[in-house]
């Protein structure tokens, strides 16, 4: 995942270079002392991730913010909190206050890395045309799916329970659970808790950390949290 770092402070901008550095999944290709610096590289040769500080002369971290291309994840680097509301109208995937440790930067890569594969799995499910139906073998036939019909899908053990909305009826299949997560399109179907991934569209209530069908609760657990709120942001109107 290629990033870019801008920030007028030179020691701010030094350690965050540093920890660029060392994290195996950024190539850093720029480190900028100012947005306008930046934009005349950027424009050309655009990053999917920036670290950007928010006070700068000239153009403020913000301000150049609006005018990255959409798919451009920014991390923005600040010592003052104040900036927090207004900086999630941009894609803001973190908001880190200086002093920042690398643990804190880690954390905020990673964010962005989920986000970047979110992203690639998605380009590469809509240019690669999939057949809206699968077969899978459940008591020793094989039985057609429609994905459409998917409301969720449940794991147990070595099985899994595939419960369909129509018609009202379960299919149990001998099948793992990354099987299916790897095959369906995502984030249409979304791995929500480890013994469930739920047809997004399909859901018509989410109450706090559950899905809700029908009189069925599905658990959001806290190692997916955040990528379920991240789907349910962009679906949401304000």
């Amino acid at each position: 995942m290629t990033c870019a770092i801008i920030d007028d402070e030179p020691l701010a901008a030094e350690l965050l270079t540093s920890y660029a550095e060392k994290t195996n999944f950024l190539h850093l290709t720029g480190t900028y002392n100012s947005a306008i610096e930046a934009m005349r590289t950027l424009r050309t040769q655009p990053v999917d991730l920036i670290f950007l500080d928010i006070q700068m002369p000239e153009l403020s971290g913000l301000e150049f913010a609006t005018i990255l291309p959409p798919q451009t994840m920014v991390v923005f680097t600040t010592a003052f909190d104040r900036y927090a509301v207004e900086s999630y109208k941009v894609n803001t995937i973190d908001y880190l206050l200086k002093p920042i440790s690398y643990d804190n930067f880690l954390s905020a890569a990673n964010k962005a890395l989920k986000a970047y594969e979110l992203q690639q799995k998605a380009t590469s499910t809509a240019t690669q045309p999939q057949d809206r139906f699968i077969y899978v073998k459940s008591e020793y036939k094989l039985v057609r799916i429609f994905l459409d019909d998917i409301l969720y899908i449940e794991g147990l053990k070595d099985y899994v329970q595939i419960h369909l909305c129509t018609p009202q009826k379960k299919v149990l299949c001998l099948m793992n659970m990354k099987t299916l997560e790897d095959y369906l399109p995502q984030p249409e179907f979304m791995r929500v808790h480890r013994s469930f991934i739920v047809h997004m569209p399909k859901a018509d209530i989410i109450d706090r950390l559950r899905i809700v069908f029908g009189d069925n609760y599905i658990p959001i657990s806290e190692s997916y949290k955040e990528t379920v709120q991240q789907y349910i942001n962009e679906h949401t109107l304000n």
